[in-house]
């Protein structure tokens, strides 16, 4: 079974931006979202923004509401997340929000992002190169910590 990662909308806009849904879903990875998720992006839809329905990610609803990880200023999305893969004893979680990672992280799942998932394609040679997608993204209002995408692009060597 192939690895599986439960996704939170900030990575979907951001594949959704950039242009690379297919390449994400051709990683080796199962991708699974919650409904509050989906919910999100739906709202987003309503506002005018892109539909993101990918056919490699599969919605899951949680069985029990959403806990309480929003008092400490997650959103319903993040929370929802987190609690998916606790549920489903599914390790990894694909969050880009700075706080939703800590909190992850706290409870001891691994964290990745849309550029941890881009630097894997890369890996895979799905993609020759990771930084027009990092250009691509900030052209579209998306902004990643300087930091990051320097140690990220060392690491990958680019």
């Amino acid at each position: 079974m192939a690895k599986q990662i439960v996704v939170n909308t900030g990575p979907l806009i951001a594949f959704e931006r950039m242009g690379c849904l297919d390449v994400i879903g051709a990683l080796p990875f199962q991708y699974l979202y919650p409904q509050e998720v989906k919910s999100e992006i739906s709202a987003g839809v309503q506002k005018g923004y892109p539909s993101i329905a990918p056919s490699w990610i599969e919605c899951r609803a949680l069985s029990t509401n959403p806990t309480p990880f929003g008092v400490v200023g997650l959103d319903v999305g993040e929370t929802a997340v987190i609690q998916l893969a606790l549920e489903l004893s599914i390790p990894a979680v694909a969050i880009d929000e700075w706080k939703g990672r800590r909190m992850a992280l706290a409870l001891g799942l691994k964290v990745t992002g849309s550029l941890g998932l881009l630097a894997k394609a890369k890996q895979y040679g799905l993609i020759p190169a990771l930084k027009p997608f990092i250009k691509k993204a900030e052209l579209t209002g998306i902004r990643y910590h300087p930091e990051l995408v320097a140690a990220l692009l060392r690491e990958i060597g680019e």
